[in-house]
């Protein structure tokens, strides 16, 4: 017997979900569910743009979350190691998986993939579930990740041409801003990003300091550092710098300063 098409809408709340959820609105296609994995770490003007859609729209946007918070998973979470694991050998028995990187971005299963398919999970016995995806038309090289070639994922901003420049100014234009976050950043997910760029981690210091403090604390507490090139520290030593090299009208790239702030850091950490 052919299963029910189950229509779900994969909702982030960033620009282009929102603009893939409004235009299926505004064109009558059919939606069964919205569906929001709350990692825990959106900005406050995140959950505020998700309020006021469901409100404005009138559509019912689920919530699901993890069983435990990012913090539990990253300090607390008894994570299994081989004697000869690199961390084991490094740290010892510590707990947690520490700060996500490019090659460990357990934050994305744990948070964001395992929550959804628990709550589908019911669903699959008696629906075929499809999935809307909001992947903007100029953003090919997502297309070639496996869990974006499923069968059962609809990319409607590609057929309708919409880039992400194109998402943007069609929800700016339906009143919503995100109270200004795209003003600061390119993509707008979990603040405490370790693969935002620099710039973005700068503006995250100027303008959400509060959010920045808790960065910064929960380094303290990490085997991992922040990122690759920088821990978090170090993060905060070089844009102090940098501010320090701008009042003085010095640049803020280049040879000079990269060799300026080498011995900035190395004198921090003496």
């Amino acid at each position: 017997m052919e299963k029910t098409i189950f229509n779900v809408v994969s909702f982030s709340g960033g620009k282009d979900s929102t603009a893939m959820l409004l235009k299926m609105i505004e064109e009558k296609i059919d939606i069964d569910c919205v569906l929001f994995c709350d990692t825990g770490l959106e900005f406050p003007q995140m959950y505020e743009h998700i309020d006021k859609v469901e409100r404005e729209t009138g559509i019912h946007i689920t919530r699901v979350k993890a069983e435990k918070s990012f913090e539990y998973y990253m300090f607390d979470y008894p994570v299994a190691r081989r004697d000869n694991s690199p961390v084991k050998m490094r740290y010892g028995d510590v707990k947690g998986f520490g700060w996500p990187g490019p090659r460990m971005r357990w934050c994305t299963k744990t948070l964001k993939t395992e929550p959804r398919e628990r709550f589908i999970k019911g669903s699959k016995e008696h629906y075929e579930i499809r999935y809307y995806v909001g992947l903007a038309a100029d953003e090919g090289y997502r297309f070639n990740r496996k869990n974006n070639q499923q069968a059962n994922h609809v990319h409607p901003l590609v057929d309708w041409n919409m880039t992400e420049a194109d998402c943007l100014k069609y929800c700016y234009d339906r009143g919503y801003d995100w109270g200004g976050l795209y003003e600061h950043f390119k993509r707008v997910s979990c603040w405490c990003c370790p693969l935002q760029s620099l710039e973005e981690l700068r503006n995250l210091r100027k303008y959400y300091p509060e959010q920045w403090a808790k960065l910064l604390e929960w380094e303290k507490h990490n085997f991992r550092n922040f990122r690759a090139d920088y821990s978090a520290d170090e993060l905060e030593k070089r844009f102090a710098f940098e501010e320090e090299c701008l009042a003085k009208g010095m640049k803020i790239s280049g040879k000079e300063f990269h060799t300026l702030l080498k011995e900035r850091l190395s004198q921090d950490t003496r």
